[in-house]
């Protein structure tokens, strides 16, 4: 796992730009404390930064072929690249000169071209250079695990693994108020924009190709919707589901350092912990317990599994104090606003096991993959809403009068019927955008001044998740509109920043696009069941794991942040963050929201602390990238 960091110069006045190659490498170091490399002539500046995890001695990296007409910058691996060497060797006599998956890969684009993308089985970002047509390829993977930005003007082409990457070679950084907007609806700003205006994310399974004539987008890759016709047995549904998942691990397994696997007691990390043991002997795996709040805590769950698969299991009990010691850590480390406050929990375990291992499975992707969330079982509520729901929802206004957040059993409870009457009213489009959100009102919070345009553009930018929902009943929609949106958008993100801030490489076996492809074809009712998630994955894994983990309700990766914010963390807010003067010259929040807000903090009650967050860390963010 690596940076990568370029810029194509269309003029003279683009390649001046060059000087700016080794500040954007610095920036993104952290992905790649291993090792640096470059490649640079009068059109063209690439810049490498190197995690060793496979071919360790000899992969560095640009990596350019024998005649020196070809270079390339690789940010991934390739699980498959073992049998597209072979291939390689067979069809085009390759000799090949090291054991590393990323010359494999430069000597398939040469022979291929972008044709090969279709073969390639695992996640990447890479800019592929040809000297002698003095074009760039850039490539993301299908389902966006890796991150990829660029900026474009009638000057240059500039692309890196992070926003900073981009941003230091000195563009223009101008407020994108509409992504702002999006922001403080979901939390995180979803593809293919930026906080920045210019500045863009090539898309999942795309790739642009650069010259000095003409730039090509292009879409190589999109996620299958069909239903397999005719569907296969539930039974037969479940074995075939086993099978990819084995290979999927297996797979991802690949590697010259050791592989850890993040184990939180919950169904997705112990399948995968249960299925990686089988193939890799002294497997050790890691889980969080906190030590201070005992609901957020599944540490025994987690060692009972670590106990029964004979895993090397370290659980890392962590206190308040370990959490307001992190904060500023993962603050200082988002180039972009992102406020899943779970990327903290994300953080401390990375920083926690990287001495031990650099690599890690964890279980992301199956929630959305197959039926997971709470607003997957609510939607099927919402289509067969029973006599005992009516009743509970007829009660709701007294509900309402009890704490409504995410820190307790009862308070979350709360919160979600509030939710839950909120979406029923409206269609299936409309109620997934709802449920998707963790402000919904967003309007009431800006100042009078914003640009009343950019409202329409940000609602104007949700086609991507809205164009899944053409049939009212199928919920196999919200499935798919999850993949395409929440799961590149903010799960993807959290993960990939928050572990390659620690040097630590995180592998998905669930988002194996050939699994990716089973899932979506089955019919939503072996996934999306009224009692419990993911129904077809409990099914398949039932006879192998305690049955207190296969029936255990989903609990959220998340951490206890209201203590902190009303808190130790409470003057600096208040003083700094979100004082009036800085609010007054600011010019982004309504000065008599932001006082709601203050009133809330120092009552240390009434408000949701996703909704909060998402406020601190924007401020944050400014004083350090716009002020």
């Amino acid at each position: 796992m690596c940076g990568i960091t370029g810029l194509y110069a269309f003029n003279q006045i683009g390649a001046f730009y060059m000087v700016n190659l080794a500040k954007s490498m610095d920036s993104i170091a952290h992905r790649g404390p291993d090792g640096r490399g470059t490649y640079v002539n009068d059109r063209v500046a690439l810049g490498h930064r190197r995690l060793s995890i496979i071919d360790t001695v000899s992969g560095r990296q640009p990596f350019q072929d024998s005649t020196g007409r070809y270079q390339l910058i690789f940010n991934g691996e390739i699980f498959n690249y073992k049998k597209l060497r072979s291939k390689l060797e067979t069809n085009y006599g390759v000799t090949f000169q090291t054991n590393s998956d990323t010359e494999v890969l430069l000597y398939a684009l040469i022979h291929e071209g972008v044709a090969c993308l279709q073969d390639l089985s695992g996640f990447f970002a890479f800019a592929f250079y040809d000297l002698q047509e003095h074009d760039i390829l850039v490539v993301r993977d299908r389902m966006g695990v890796k991150p990829l930005y660029y900026f474009l003007d009638e000057d240059k082409f500039i692309f890196a693994s992070e926003l900073k990457g981009v941003m230091a070679y000195n563009i223009p950084k101008q407020l994108d108020q509409a992504s702002l907007l999006q922001y403080h609806t979901y939390g995180y700003i979803p593809s293919p924009n930026s906080i920045f205006q210019g500045v863009r994310k090539v898309a999942p399974g795309s790739f642009l190709r650069v010259s000095k004539k003409r730039i090509l987008q292009e879409t190589y890759y999109t996620i299958p919707t069909q239903k397999a016709q005719p569907a296969p047995s539930f039974s037969d549904a479940q074995e075939t589901l086993k099978q990819l998942i084995h290979q999927s691990v297996r797979d991802r397994l690949v590697s010259d350092v050791p592989v850890g696997a993040f184990l939180s007691g919950g169904l997705d990390s112990s399948i995968i912990v249960a299925v990686a043991s089988s193939y890799y002997s002294g497997l050790q795996t890691f889980t969080i317990g906190y030590s201070d709040h005992s609901f957020y805590d599944e540490s025994a769950l987690a060692a009972k599994i670590a106990k029964q698969f004979n895993t090397y299991h370290t659980t890392y009990n962590i206190s308040t104090k370990d959490i307001e010691d992190s904060i500023f850590y993962v603050l200082d480390g988002l180039d972009e606003p992102f406020a899943d406050a779970s990327a903290i929990a994300m953080y401390i375990l990375t920083q926690k096991i990287q001495s031990k291992c650099k690599v890690a499975l964890s279980g992301d992707g199956a929630d959305e993959l197959l039926g997971g969330y709470n607003k997957h079982k609510a939607e099927y509520w919402a289509h067969h809403t029973p006599i005992w729901m009516s009743i509970g929802l007829a009660l709701e206004p007294l509900l309402s009068l009890l704490p409504s957040d995410r820190s307790s059993y009862w308070g979350n409870k709360v919160r979600q019927i509030q939710r839950m009457k909120a979406g029923l009213s409206l269609s299936m489009k409309e109620r997934y955008g709802l449920w998707c959100s963790i402000y919904s009102e967003v309007a009431s919070m800006m100042s009078p001044t914003f640009n009343p345009s950019a409202f329409h553009l940000a609602d104007s930018r949700n086609t991507s998740w809205q164009s899944f929902f053409k049939d009212s009943k199928n919920l196999n929609q919200v499935l798919q509109a999850d993949l395409a949106w929440v799961l590149e958008g903010d799960m993807l993100v959290k993960v990939d920043r928050m572990s390659m801030l620690n040097g630590v490489e995180v592998r998905e076996p669930m988002l194996d696009y050939r699994l990716i492809e089973f899932s979506n074809s089955l019919p939503w009712e072996y996934k999306i069941h009224p009692k419990q998630g993911k129904r077809i994955l409990r099914e398949a894994f039932k006879t192998i794991l305690p049955q207190e983990i296969v029936n255990a309700p989903k609990h959220g990766f998340e951490i206890p942040l209201m203590p902190i914010l009303s808190g130790s963390m409470k003057k600096w807010i208040l003083d700094e963050l979100l004082s009036d003067e800085f609010i007054r010259q600011q010019g982004v929040y309504d000065e008599g929201y932001i006082q709601h807000v203050r009133n809330s903090i120092e009552r240390g009650k009434g408000y949701d602390q996703a909704h909060i967050w998402s406020i601190v860390l924007f401020q944050y963010w400014w004083k350090k990238w716009i002020n």
